[in-house]
């Protein structure tokens, strides 16, 4: 009977430490730290930001345009690691201060379908330590300094015009006539994007250039046609963008997929077989098929 209730217990405790385990594996972590909490004014710190992602799991990182009460001096690139477990995406930020005081540098949020959110850190900034035990001298006083006249020396003349004269005869031999305007024909949004969706099935390019080249095709059909900044936007934004012009649920989450599995291409360094590169490519197409028929719906609508 008690070595029953011994092997009960033994196997309740296994069951909820595997819970545990597999619920923290499955679990993004971010860190954000610096290396030094106290500095004088002027001086550097290190602001480092981390952020663990399991497999499978969207991934974005922080955007930070600036920190009150310090001076960004320098923004690394972001590293990635590859791991068993996921991916990891750091970076390093440069700061310094030249307001004394005590600050906190505050939270950043990590965007997803959860935004997670950084601890903020306390640093001190202060003046170098007075020593009164030290010896100090006295400002001296201002030392007169005599001004030589200059001599006229008429050579500076003769060879500043030199150079002028040099310099039109060099302007005027190289100079190259104009050349003819040309005039751009209008194309259609609609009609470069099917064109540049031929060209790229049609090249054997790498699986990052190609999802590269697919994706810069539906931003910029996106950008003339609906008149939103995708070029410049992260793939998160660019996905509530269009999340509120209400397209298909169905059609809307095929493109999430296929705008998400270029990121892991692009900077997981994930390598997709022919059939997600080929279904990546059907789902871009048929949504921008869908996107023009809207339009067009919606522009004959507002004519009626």
């Amino acid at each position: 009977m008690f070595f029953d209730q011994l092997h009960k217990v033994f196997f309740l405790v296994s069951f909820l430490f595997s819970v545990i385990t597999s619920y923290s594996q499955n679990k993004i972590v971010i860190k954000a730290n610096v290396d030094k909490n106290n500095i004088v004014i002027g001086e550097q710190i290190h602001f480092n930001l981390e952020a663990d992602f399991p497999l499978h799991e969207p991934m974005s990182f922080f955007t930070i345009d600036s920190i009150p009460h310090f001076e960004i001096l320098e923004q690394k690139k972001i590293d990635t690691i590859d791991n068993s477990k996921g991916i990891k995406l750091t970076q390093t930020l440069t700061l310094t201060s030249f307001d004394s005081g005590h600050w906190v540098i505050p939270s950043f949020e990590l965007t997803g379908d959860k935004p997670l959110f950084t601890d903020t850190i306390p640093v001190n900034v202060g003046f170098s330590a007075f020593d009164p035990n030290q010896d100090y001298h006295d400002i001296k006083d201002i030392i007169n300094v005599l001004v030589q006249k200059k001599k006229e020396q008429n050579w500076y003349w003769y060879i500043g015009v030199s150079a002028l004269l040099l310099a039109a005869i060099i302007y005027f031999l190289t100079k190259k006539k104009k050349k003819p305007v040309e005039k751009v024909l209008y194309i259609d949004p609609y009609t470069e994007a099917k064109r540049e969706l031929e060209k790229l099935q049609k090249e054997n390019l790498s699986s990052k250039v190609f999802y590269t080249r697919l994706i810069d095709i539906f931003r910029s059909y996106i950008s003339r046609r609906k008149e939103i900044a995708s070029l410049q936007e992260t793939t998160d934004d660019l996905v509530l963008q269009l999340k509120r012009l209400k397209f298909p649920e169905n059609e809307f989450n095929q493109l999430t997929q296929s705008l998400r599995m270029s990121d892991f291409v692009k900077f997981a360094k994930y390598e997709p077989n022919q059939k997600d590169k080929d279904e990546s490519f059907r789902v871009i197409r048929q949504f921008i098929d869908l996107v023009e028929k809207t339009n067009k719906a919606e522009t004959k609508n507002s004519n009626q």
